[in-house]
């Protein structure tokens, strides 16, 4: 179809800059600075449990499987993660052992250790043994991952 010069589409209107009047205002709410680049996927509510974290927490958040959107607060020394009932973050599926990994907090930071999981843990697509995590590392256990978020950083 062709179209005459002066004649705008939808597609042009839509590309086009509103202006804002002096009367309207427009509230963002900035990322805190740990966070370094936002990811797509982060809530305006995950932005605000990650500021409020207190300097010794920690918070991993699921971006795939049965638990998305999951927000597991890492407060305590010792964390266990995997299939067992009685993991402190229970993630049910065949992929992850019943005692897969365990992510332990030190005066450095917080600290992933694989418990001779089947599949392995992956920090970043690499598998580890043992990794200290800093913010925005992603977690693999199983089908899962999760991204990593210090607090006070």
């Amino acid at each position: 179809m062709h179209r005459e010069e002066g004649q705008v589409t939808e597609q042009h209107k839509k590309q086009q800059p509103v202006p804002e009047s002096a009367s309207e205002t427009t509230s963002v709410a900035l990322p805190p600075a740990n966070l370094g680049p936002l990811e797509a996927h982060l809530s305006e509510q995950d932005i605000a449990a990650i500021s409020a974290l207190p300097k010794s927490s920690a918070l991993l958040i699921a971006h795939t499987g049965a638990n998305q959107g999951a927000r597991f607060l890492l407060d305590k020394d010792e964390i266990t993660v995997g299939r067992h009932p009685e993991a402190d973050i229970f993630l049910d599926d065949v992929t992850v052992s019943r005692r897969h990994v365990r992510i332990v907090r030190g005066q450095g930071g917080f600290e992933v250790l694989d418990l001779g999981s089947l599949n392995g843990t992956y920090v970043n697509n690499d598998r580890v043994d043992r990794y200290r995590l800093c913010t925005n590392d992603e977690v693999q256990v199983g089908k899962f991952r999760l991204t990593f978020y210090s607090g006070g950083s």
